[in-house]
Parts: C-alpha cells; sequence; structure tokens
C-alpha cells in the first residue's frame, strides 16, 4: 500500500475495554485496521495475560491485512502513572528520580523500565515528562517531573530517552508546549497560560529540545491555552505551537502524537467529529483515544472529510510516512525470546532490589 492509499485508522490511536479482546474489538479490528492501540490499567491483570493480549493484537491485525506490526503503548511513567503494577517492578516518581540529580541512575532505571515493557510486547512508552514543575499548585504534573529547574529536567530526561530506545522501546516525551505552570488539570478543563515566549524558549522548550538531540522520535502535545501567542487555539490544535515553533523553529522531524482527545479540555470545548480534524490540520499524527467508540467516531469523522473535500489525502501523506516508518523499525520481543523468557524479565527480582536499594 502507497501512502497515497491509506487507512483513516493508521492515524488513530485506540484504547478498548477489558483484558482480552472481545467480540466488539475483533470486528473493529477487522473493518478498521487499527495499528495503533493504548493500554490502561483497566487492560491489565498480570503479565501472563499481558503477553496473551499483546500477541493475540498482534496475531489478529496481521490476519486483517497488516504487514508491520502494531504498535502497542501505555503511560509507565513511575508514581502515581502507572498503568501496569501487580507484577511489574514498582517504580519510583519522576521527582525522586530528579532528587538523586544523576543522569547515570535514570538511564539504568529506565533500562530495566522498557526491558519489562519490551518483554510484555509494548513499544512505545509515553515517558518521560518533560515539563518543568514551575507551579507549585500545579494539580497534573508535580511528582511526575523530574524537578524545577530546567537544567535538571533535561539531564534526567536525555537519560530515560536513552534507556528506552536501548532496549528497544520508544519514549515519547510530553506534554509540549509545556505543561509545568499550569493551575488547572486539563483531564476536567482547558488550562490557560501566560509564560512569555522568551521563557518558553529558554525554561519549558529546553528539555524538550535535548531530549529531541538524545534521539526521542514520538512527542505529546498538551491540551493548554497561551492566548498571548495564539488566542483560539489550545496546543493539540495549534498550527502555531505544532508547526510554526516545534516544526520549524525547534526543526522537530519526529512523530506528534495528541493526548488524550477525550480530557475535559477537549470534549467540553470542541466536537467529537471536528476536535479530530482540527487537531490532523494543526499538526499531528497520531489522534490518541482511549476508547473504541470515541477513536471509531474520530475515524469516521476524517473518512467524511477526506469525501467531502475538506482535508486531502497529500495533507495527511507526511503523518503516514512517519508512523509507518516507526511501525517498520518495530522489533517483536516474541521474534527472539520464548514466552518463558519474556515472562522471566518482568517483575524481576534483581530489579525491585536495585530500587530498594537507591529510592528507599
Amino acid at each position: 500500500m502507497h501512502s497515497a492509499e491509506f487507512d483513516v485508522s493508521e492515524l488513530v490511536m485506540m484504547g478498548f475495554a477489558g483484558k482480552t479482546i472481545s467480540s466488539e474489538t475483533l470486528a473493529t479490528i477487522r473493518t478498521e485496521r487499527p495499528s495503533l492501540f493504548i493500554f490502561f490499567a483497566q487492560n491489565y491483570e498480570s503479565p501472563e495475560q499481558l503477553l496473551a493480549l499483546t500477541d493475540e493484537i498482534q496475531a489478529r491485525t496481521r490476519e486483517a491485512g497488516l504487514t508491520a506490526p502494531a504498535l502497542i503503548s501505555v503511560d509507565q511513567e513511575g508514581g502515581r502513572v502507572q498503568r501496569f503494577r501487580s507484577g511489574f517492578t514498582l517504580l519510583p516518581t519522576a521527582r525522586k528520580v530528579g532528587e538523586r540529580d544523576s543522569p547515570e541512575l535514570a538511564h539504568e532505571l529506565t533500562r530495566m523500565q522498557a526491558r519489562e515493557l519490551h518483554a510484555a510486547g509494548l513499544q512505545l512508552n509515553f515517558s518521560p515528562v518533560c515539563d518543568v514543575n514551575t507551579n507549585p499548585a500545579n494539580p497534573v504534573i508535580g511528582d511526575r517531573a523530574y524537578g524545577d529547574t530546567p537544567d535538571r529536567v533535561t539531564r534526567m530526561a536525555c537519560a530515560v530517552v536513552r534507556g528506552h530506545l536501548e532496549e528497544g522501546v520508544e519514549p515519547c516525551i510530553k506534554h509540549f508546549p509545556g505543561h509545568g505552570d499550569t493551575h488547572l488539570d486539563s483531564h476536567e478543563s482547558l488550562p490557560t497560560v501566560h509564560t512569555p515566549l522568551e521563557t518558553l524558549r529558554e525554561r519549558e522548550w529546553h528539555p524538550f529540545r535535548e531530549a529531541i538531540l538524545a534521539g526521542c522520535r514520538f512527542l505529546m502535545s498538551a491540551h493548554i491555552l497561551l492566548p498571548h501567542l495564539d488566542p483560539v487555539n489550545p496546543g493539540t490544535l495549534s498550527p502555531t505551537f505544532l508547526k510554526r515553533y516545534l516544526r520549524e523553529e525547534i526543526g522537530y522531524t519526529g512523530i506528534i502524537t495528541s493526548d488524550d482527545m477525550e480530557m475535559g479540555a477537549i470534549t467540553k470545548n470542541y466536537g467529537a467529529e471536528e476536535a479530530p480534524l482540527r487537531a490532523l490540520e494543526a499538526g499531528c499524527d497520531i489522534l490518541c483515544y482511549r476508547s473504541e467508540s470515541a477513536a471509531l467516531i474520530a475515524m469516521e469523522s476524517i473518512r467524511k472529510a477526506l469525501k467531502d473535500g475538506r482535508m486531502k489525502p497529500e495533507a495527511l501523506t507526511p503523518s503516514i510516512d512517519r508512523i509507518r516508518a516507526a511501525r517498520q523499525r518495530i522489533r517483536l520481543a516474541s521474534e527472539s525470546l520464548s514466552p518463558k523468557e519474556r515472562l522471566a524479565r518482568i517483575g524481576a527480582p534483581e530489579t525491585a532490589r536495585f530500587i530498594q536499594d537507591r529510592f528507599n
């Protein structure tokens, strides 16, 4: 299939309910051929169950005609944002890692973390957080940040990026253009930030720039409004931030994925059919949906926009090319390790001891 011919599902990352593939999700795989998946705690029970689920996704998508592996992702930062817990190594918060101020320690910890994810059949981790936690009252970031200075966040984030890549997992830096100075939770409403452009460049964007130079090929947008720079669109829907600043000024050539399109900052302000189109037009490559039903609405909206001429296929070709290249790079653990070897890498006693010795 040439990039001029593509399935709209190639642009949509889909969550789904349950710890197995239901008949409804199987029907979606057969008809829509999704190739991008995101897991949450609702999809996890045990390492054994997770291996079976990721292997089944790869098998079912192959049956549906996918020639490259599906990309399966998760938020496995550590601390309060860790979707796989029981049976996996419990990871310290980014703040605890940052307080050690040792890139070597962060790198080694990340390699252990990524080794578990790769063994379990995951290819993308939405980590590290590159936000600088400059607002102590921030309800979203807090201890998810490595610190409150750009230098510390940068040192830690670059080490975490390298640790992921060395173990065959793509990291995703987040949340551009910077969620560290917000006072509202974008899961519930749309935060407004008035940080001057020069401060954004010097403080917020420094960790992003350096993490990109360290090899990061995925970046997540933030649902925040900076009205002095774009009075109309939050980051995820803003060509100003995604095209002018991120692509042109910073020079980022990797994949831009939206934050969850079902968060209140988007759903309370933009329609379910309109939001995905505006995100793609702004420069997002991948639209992330936690539920199958919302993902299907987005796919249908994109299909309709292509049919009625609002969107041109060639406008989406660069996104399709970037996403397909990422999927071509995937090396599945199942190709080189037995199920027993894969399970032995998850929740290994020596990893727990490593964390116990250094963080407790």
